[in-house]
């Protein structure tokens, strides 16, 4: 008899009814389950409760807000994804979100196509990091960030014959511009990719980025 694959669970966590029905019916119709909670601390139990393979954490909540929420969550959890949703797109609030140990971030107000496509690299970061779990390697390296989002991101830039900027990156994976603006940092920090200047436009110049042929 063939196995029947069990729907792979999201915890959504908000206090807003209509985003909560939203993101529901969007996780019902890409095939996933999804469990509810209206505070960061029901959430938290939710998820001590079912051991879902992704949770969505609102930023701006009573009782727990995101960031305390994704603490406790990931203090419990070391493979569950975490995707943080904010209507605040600063680089400081996402790193303090990436230390805490979100893997990445959905802007608000909520489009359906750009949230399916950041579920679905999500899971499978979830899926890479319950592996790490499973064989006890490292799972979190500098800063809470997580070993299996680098290593989605490193493969990406090791396939790119050119270097990339951080706008065709984040395009190219489905993550959120300051997820990808974090690791790479990191990995230029490592050395382990080159930084490639563009010039010629107007205001401050971009950069692209290539992985490193020593690598």
């Amino acid at each position: 008899m063939n196995k029947v694959k069990q729907a792979r669970k999201i915890v959504i966590i908000d206090d807003e009814p209509d985003i909560q029905y939203t993101i529901k019916e969007i996780c019902l119709y890409g095939g996933w389950e999804p469990i509810v909670a209206s505070s960061g601390m029901q959430g938290y139990e939710l998820c001590k409760q079912h051991r879902p393979n992704l949770v969505i954490v609102d930023y701006h909540m009573p009782d727990w807000d995101g960031l305390t929420t994704v603490k406790k969550i990931r203090q419990m959890d070391s493979a569950a994804a975490i995707l943080v949703l904010t209507v605040d797109e600063r680089q400081e609030i996402a790193e303090k979100f990436i230390e805490a140990g979100a893997t990445d971030f959905a802007i608000k107000p909520i489009k359906s196509p750009d949230l399916i496509s950041r579920i679905k690299i999500n899971l499978k970061i979830n899926e890479i990091q319950q592996k790490y779990v499973k064989e006890k390697q490292q799972t979190y390296i500098d800063k809470g960030m997580s070993q299996a989002t680098l290593s989605i991101i490193c493969d990406f830039l090791k396939e790119q014959k050119e270097g990339l900027t951080i706008d065709e990156i984040t395009s190219g994976l489905e993550l959120a511009y300051q997820t990808v603006h974090r690791y790479i940092q990191y990995l230029t920090e490592e050395g382990k990719i080159e930084t490639l200047p563009i010039y010629g436009h107007l205001g401050r110049p971009k950069n692209k980025y290539k992985y490193s042929e020593k690598y």
